[in-house]
């Protein structure tokens, strides 16, 4: 349908129109053929509620697929596996009648603890964005818009709604906007959604920076943007901010309090109009108001996306270890099954993402399913979710010690982690790490599946067992998935998208986390994640990027070519050298220390998953562009990049680098700032024209060094006063007044036009 110009409204509908008709819609407006616009969760399935609104999960939503959800979808480090979830995501939401899912969300994992962290991608920007991207992408082409969220800087649930998160600029536009920036700018996604947090002290819905200034003048996003629900605290400073639709409804306030601006000439009516519009916009293309389907599971095909949904699980697992081959199990293996998630799986979080699933798996039936025969696996609870158990122990040590191997199933129960509130520890619980042991004791041989939104440790018992297969959140076929993977019908093909630390004490932001008195500092700057273990060398149990095969690969031939001054083609070639088809990620990351900021080790910057045959080989290439060099100088607001050495680093995971070549870069032209009588002496001799005179002038007025003692000592001297004033500085300098009216012209001279 054409949209409707706002002037076509009176100004109460327009008024109207700006808030929520109920939970999960827009107010239509009929006299002028203005349908609702319907948005409801996802990001990894659809919540389509029954009746009662509910946002937090808490009631029963209409079936759906649920899908692996981001937390799977960024160990697969495969754009193809995201787009084929938001697509038959999209396809579900037409069936009934929705117009806008509530994802993907793209905050950055800064803390392990952050109760939210199975929604979200990584806690690398550059991975976060190109899955996100390819989401949105496809879910959008198949019809359905995408609600890119939580815009910003929200990354943590504890004190969500009130919390500043203090953040310097540099470290947003490094570390936590470059994702929204890449899908805004490559994929458009229909409508942003802004955080609940303050962001240095201002609402996320009521910041017209980060609103207007940065998402719309510097990014071009020309879409809606739409609050968290109740995220909204004063309805006027949000619309001048360019929150276009607070959600969901508020009973009328919101309505009142534009009226009565606009009424006091405290708010312009073009104002208005400008979020009308864009709301208008998306309502011309709603078809939530007229779907013509039943709105039911007969509408999709729901035995073809349960299959769909186990393919992609299988993509999204890492195998962390497998000493000896454990891995993968012989079909007339004599099998111990243990822990109650074999039965009872764990595969989403809790809050407003939780899906009604359609069906789940349970591993304990897919392992007896692919196993030669099914009398030979023999299963054990181990324990329960609350404590330790220990008739349940003692049985499970009993099945172990018959078995060819045992396969602990171990993880997180979906009260551990939800929206809402935060972790308080990456312990496993202790009831379960004693069943581990204790298998592992007597077991010729033992597996730990793990199934957990957010990264849990491994200590205490990692050295005793074989092999670890983290499953994370699998999505409702993850149970046949991870028997596919422990058989060997799917090569495990996942690398983390997290580091997991020896402690937690070692994550950057421990002591930052979360914060207090509502404020959250973001102290540790960029260093978030392996930016911050590599820089300062900390090991970690498993790093970034990591993740193991039933194959072997390799890769060479690394060439890296500057294309113009601050742009690079990479290309290397990698090879199968195992006995399996598999697949590899190819991790192309970038490390320099030039510039006058300080730079992580490394940073990722390309990857590509390869599909490889036995034997076979591929040349792959990656395009490096200006941003894959530059810092945010906020001196300059805006990218730079620093000339000097930049090497390309092929790599299997953050640490482990494999090949490396090293490019040379002229960098940007210097920006030469004005010099006054205030600037320090530091400043004046670094001048690249005041400088050299200034140096001459300060050598033919003072004398010669008597020795090289002397000259040591005067160096000292300027260096101990390069932080002085200039106007200082002459009080003490041995300079005439020639010298100082000489020095002054020329530095306003040479200020830039």
């Amino acid at each position: 349908m054409p949209t409707i110009d706002p002037a076509a409204l009176s100004l109460e509908q327009k008024a109207r129109i700006l808030t929520g008709r109920d939970h999960t819609t827009s107010h239509p407006v009929r006299e002028a053929d203005v349908p609702s616009i319907v948005l409801v969760d996802g990001p990894h399935g659809v919540r389509p509620p029954q009746t009662a609104a509910d946002h937090l999960g808490i009631n029963e939503s209409l079936p759906a697929t649920c899908f692996p959800p981001a937390v799977a979808v960024g160990s697969s480090w495969d754009p193809e596996v995201a787009a084929q979830v938001g697509e038959a995501v999209a396809r579900e939401a037409r069936t009934y009648g929705i117009d806008v899912v509530l994802g993907p969300g793209v905050n950055i994992k800064r803390s392990p603890l952050c109760g939210r962290n199975f929604e979200y991608y990584s806690e690398d920007p550059l991975l976060s964005g190109v899955l996100a991207g390819a989401h949105v992408r496809a879910m959008q082409s198949a019809g359905v818009g995408a609600s890119l969220k939580h815009f910003a800087a929200n990354n943590q649930e504890n004190d969500r709604v009130h919390v500043s998160a203090d953040v310097d600029e540099r470290t947003l536009r490094e570390i936590y906007f470059p994702a929204f920036e890449r899908v805004v700018t490559d994929a458009k996604p229909a409508t942003v959604m802004c955080s609940y947090n303050r962001i240095n002290g201002v609402f996320a819905a009521e910041n017209r920076w980060l609103l207007t200034e940065v998402l719309r003048d510097e990014w071009g996003f020309d879409g809606l943007v739409i609050s968290d629900w109740g995220a909204v605290h004063d309805r006027v400073a949000a619309l001048t901010a360019g929150m276009d639709l607070a959600m969901p409804m508020d009973w009328g306030v919101g309505e009142a309090a534009v009226l009565a601006a606009v009424g006091a000439g405290e708010l312009d009516e073009s104002v208005v109009d400008r979020s009308v519009r864009r709301i208008l916009a998306l309502a011309a293309k709603a078809t939530g108001a007229e779907a013509t389907s039943s709105g039911t599971t007969e509408d999709f095909d729901v035995d073809a996306h349960h299959a769909l949904a186990r393919q992609l699980a299988a993509e999204c697992a890492v195998l962390l270890k497998n000493d000896g081959g454990t891995l993968p199990l012989a079909a007339d293996a004599r099998i111990a099954v243990i822990g109650a998630f074999a039965t009872a799986p764990r595969y989403q979080g809790g809050g407003s993402s939780h899906i009604n699933a359609t069906r789940t798996d349970a591993a304990l039936d897919a392992i007896r399913g692919l196993a030669s025969s099914p009398d030979a696996v023999r299963f054990a609870q181990g324990f329960t979710l609350k404590c330790t158990d220990e008739a349940l122990r003692e049985e499970a040590v009993a099945a172990a010690r018959e078995a060819d191997v045992a396969v602990v199933f171990a993880g997180l129960a979906e009260a551990d982690e939800s929206e809402g509130y935060d972790r308080e520890t990456i312990d496993l619980p202790a009831a379960q790490v004693e069943v581990i042991r204790a298998v592992a004791a007597e077991a010729r041989r033992t597996v730990v599946v793990l199934s957990n939104g957010g990264v849990v440790s491994l200590e205490g018992w990692h050295d005793d067992v074989d092999a670890i297969l983290e499953g994370w959140l699998l999505g409702q076929a993850g149970g046949g998935a991870l028997a596919d993977l422990l058989f060997g019908a799917a090569n495990p093909s996942g690398r983390l998208a997290e580091s997991i630390p020896f402690r937690l004490a070692d994550n950057p932001s421990y002591l930052n986390f979360p914060g207090e008195l509502g404020h959250v500092r973001y102290g540790e700057g960029v260093m978030v994640g392996y930016r911050h273990y590599t820089s300062i060398a900390l090991p970690v149990r498993y790093p970034f990027g990591h993740g193991l095969s039933y194959t072997t690969f390799a890769t060479d031939q690394l060439e890296a070519t500057l294309t113009g001054d601050d742009t690079a083609e990479v290309a290397v070639t990698v090879t199968n050298t195992g006995t399996r088809a598999g697949k590899h990620v190819v991790q192309v990351y970038v490390a320099t220390s030039a510039g006058p900021v300080r730079r992580p080790a490394r940073e990722l910057r390309a990857f590509t998953k390869v599909a490889l045959e036995p034997g076979e080989s591929r040349r792959v290439a990656f395009t490096l562009d200006r941003r894959a060099f530059a810092y945010y100088n906020v001196e300059q607001s805006g990218w730079a990049v620093a000339g000097g050495e930049y090497t390309i680093q092929i790599a299997d995971n953050a640490v482990d680098v494999t090949a490396e070549a090293v490019l040379t870069l002229p960098g940007d032209a210097p920006e030469t700032q004005p010099l006054t009588i205030e600037s320090s002496l530091g400043e004046w001799l670094a001048h690249p024209v005041v400088g050299p005179e200034l140096t001459a002038r300060l050598s033919t007025a003072a004398p010669a060094p008597k020795d090289e003692e002397e000259a040591e000592e005067n160096a000292r001297l300027l260096r101990m006063a390069a932080p002085m004033p200039m106007s200082q500085f002459f009080l003490y300098a041995p300079l005439s007044d020639d010298d100082r009216n000489h020095l002054l012209t020329l530095a306003d001279a040479s200020a830039p036009s």
